[in-house]
Parts: structure tokens; sequence; C-alpha cells
């Protein structure tokens, strides 16, 4: 067990560094969402959120929502795309000859994300402070709301994300096959369009998937407590977020366990 807990910690050095070497996947899923944070916080400057007394600007208002798209880039889509690419190319096949195990494999998959992902989380909370004076939480509570929430949901979404790379059957259709379902979830969970203005059924479907209590979350911490009226039941919710998400990443593991191949039967 040492020597697969050193091979992960090693592998986590390498996965970090591989991922800052590769321009496209900083730009489309690191800066990404810290880009469209400024367009909208420029775009509706003029603008205030939330009920009266409560209202927020955009930059206050879209930070959740960013916070959340950041955490299923940086696990989803860039495990997805990224275990498929390496499966395709013979990155897998060559590692499966080699006598690092898929445990210390996944360990540094998931270390890689849970790096990104804190950092991106902390370029967004600085560029909203810093340029658009967002008042952060001085409740000590709410730090602590943020931090279970982020852990849990950049390590479900990382999960997903690898169960996810055995959908594409090549490298090259891996982006065709799970951007459209990141965009999909991103506009039903409410990170681009407000997830109150959405119609009930929508509301529904998007509330089976993690993103949207991500997002919640994500919510609870950023924005005062009279924008909870506005959640589907009134409340942030807090066991529901980790209950659905929780079982998001059983089902992830699950998937990951039966589909995960070093190389794919079909190849």
């Amino acid at each position: 067990m040492s020597r697969v807990l050193r091979l992960g910690a090693s592998r986590i050095a390498f996965e970090v560094r591989s991922y800052f070497r590769q321009g496209d996947s900083v730009f489309f899923t690191f800066l990404f969402p810290v880009m469209i944070l400024l367009i909208f916080a420029v775009a509706f400057d003029a603008q205030t959120f939330g009920p009266p007394g409560d209202e927020v600007d955009a930059a206050q208002f879209y930070l959740p929502a960013m916070l959340a798209a950041g955490v299923l880039l940086s696990g989803l889509q860039n495990m997805s795309i990224d275990i498929a690419m390496e499966r395709s190319d013979g990155t897998l096949k060559r590692l499966g000859g080699t006598p690092l195990s898929p445990v210390s494999y996944f360990i540094g998959k998931l270390g890689q994300v849970l790096v990104t992902g804190f950092l991106q989380s902390v370029l967004l909370i600085v560029v909203a402070a810093v340029f658009f004076g967002v008042p952060l939480p001085t409740d000590p509570e709410r730090w602590l709301t943020f931090a279970w929430v982020f852990l849990l949901g950049v390590t479900t979404c990382a999960i997903l994300g690898i169960g996810l790379s055995a959908l594409p059957r090549t490298g090259r259709s891996a982006t065709g096959v799970v951007i459209p379902i990141v965009l999909l979830l991103q506009f039903i969970s409410g990170v681009y369009i407000n997830f109150a203005a959405l119609p009930e059924w929508l509301q529904n479907v998007a509330s089976v998937f993690p993103l949207k209590w991500l997002a919640q979350g994500f919510r609870s911490v950023f924005l005062p407590e009279g924008f909870a009226a506005a959640e589907p039941s009134g409340s942030w919710d807090h066991p529901l977020i980790l209950l659905v998400t929780g079982l998001w990443l059983v089902v992830g593991l699950a998937v990951v366990r039966v589909t995960f191949r070093w190389i794919r039967k079909d190849a």
C-alpha cells in the first residue's frame, strides 16, 4: 500500500505539470470560468439580482455558478477527455505494462483535479473580490460549507469523468461526446441562466444531476440568506446536496470499477 501511495503522489506532480503544459486545456477548463465571470460582470454591470433588501451585482450573483462550472470542467470534462486521449494514443497501454497500478493512476488524476480545481476557485474568488468588490463571507461556517461542497464536488466530478472516458470510442471523438453533455448540464443547472427562471419540469430534470446541487451549495456560501427563498424548497438544503452528490460519487465509483481498462476490449 505504501508503494501504491508513493507512486500515486509522484503521479500528482507529473499530472499537474502536464496539465499546465497543455494550452488548450488551461484555456477551456482553467481560465474559461474566469473569462465568463468577467464577461457577465461587465455585460450586466447595471443590473442587480435578488429579492428587495438583498440585491447583489452581477459579479456576486454569477460567482457561485462559475465556481460550480469550474468544478465540472476541471473534473468531469478534463478527466473524461484526457483519459480518452491517453487510451487512444497508447499511453494507458504503456502504463498497463509498468508496475503502476490503477489505484496509483487514479490518485494522480484525482490529485491533479484537486490542485487545479482549488487554484481555479482561488483565482475566481480573488478576481471577483479585487476587480468587482464582491464581499467575501466572514462567517467561518460558510467557509466550512465551501470546503466540503468543493471537495465533494470536485471528487465526484473527477470520478464521473473517469467513468465517462469509456464512452468515446476514440480520443479524436472525445470532445464531440463530452462537451455537449457538459454544456447541457450547465444550461439546465443554473450556471448561465437563473435557476429560478427555468420551467419547473426542467428544474426537476436538473435536480437529478449533481451540478445543480453544487451550484446551490456555492450560492449558500456567497449569496445573502434571502436568496434561499428562491430555491425550489425555499432553503439551501445542505443535507440534500450532500446526499445527491454522494450518491453520484458512489455511482461513479461503480462505473469506473466496471468500465476502466488499460486497453479497450473493442480496440
